[in-house]
């Protein structure tokens, strides 16, 4: 009885082409091929296309043409299908990923990272500070090797004003010696020349003031900081 309202009930899976943009669409077979799928999404069934289904561990499983996917197991409602003659490894979050163009879009890789606002995406660099990426950023995947991927703490930045000048920084606190630097990027210290700073609408107290030598202050979106520079003669 529960086989015959299997058949009879439609299953709904999640297709994807080429990104990670989903529709729904409706099966009436709870066993499926790989080739069904295909053409359910409107597309040939033939070997110029993949179907990955993304298993609800994250990781990415190849679906063959004439191989049956059990619609009601879990996790197995959504798919990516590629029009591409080969895929790249990648991994994300130590999951494992197929990718059937050479590159991938930040934008991809935030939907399949399941990201919060707090956190972010960084390609793992070896030795190198793991690199950012942001939603528009688009990465290679043809270099040799697998590309991997993690989540963290999004940095936080702040928009403050030096100079007159937009400025970005990425750290809450913020010494005379970096504001010297934002200031006047690349001037060397000069045994002539002495810098002077004032601040106001800083986050830290007092909210307005002068800045010494050595010490720092709290800055916050909007913080406004002057610094002047003396040549003695």
């Amino acid at each position: 009885m529960g086989n015959q309202e299997d058949q009879r009930r439609s299953h709904s899976i999640l297709v994807a082409f080429a990104n990670t943009s989903f529709r729904k669409i409706e099966m009436n077979d709870p066993v499926p091929l790989g080739r069904q799928i295909l053409t359910a999404a409107g597309h040939p069934a033939d070997s110029d296309f993949s179907v990955y289904n993304i298993l609800d561990t994250g990781d990415f499983e190849d679906v063959r043409l004439d191989e049956e996917i059990d619609l009601r197991r879990p996790g197995a409602e959504r798919f990516i299908i590629f029009k591409a003659d080969r895929d790249f490894k990648l991994t994300l979050n130590q999951r494992q990923l197929l990718w059937g163009l050479p590159s991938i879009s930040g934008a991809d890789l935030y939907a399949l990272s399941n990201a919060g606002e707090d956190l972010a995406v960084y390609l793992v660099c070896p030795g190198a500070e793991h690199r950012l990426i942001e939603h528009g950023d688009h990465v290679d995947l043809t270099a040799p090797g697998v590309e991997h991927f993690t989540t963290a703490k999004r940095p936080r930045v702040f928009e403050i004003y030096i100079n007159g000048r937009k400025t970005m920084v990425h750290d809450e606190r913020v010494t005379f010696e970096q504001l010297v630097e934002l200031a006047f990027p690349g001037v060397p210290p000069q045994p002539n020349v002495t810098y002077s700073i004032t601040y106001r609408k800083v986050a830290s107290f007092p909210h307005e003031g002068e800045l010494a030598p050595g010490a720092f202050i709290e800055v916050k979106n909007g913080s406004v900081i002057n610094v002047s520079r003396t040549i003695q003669s």
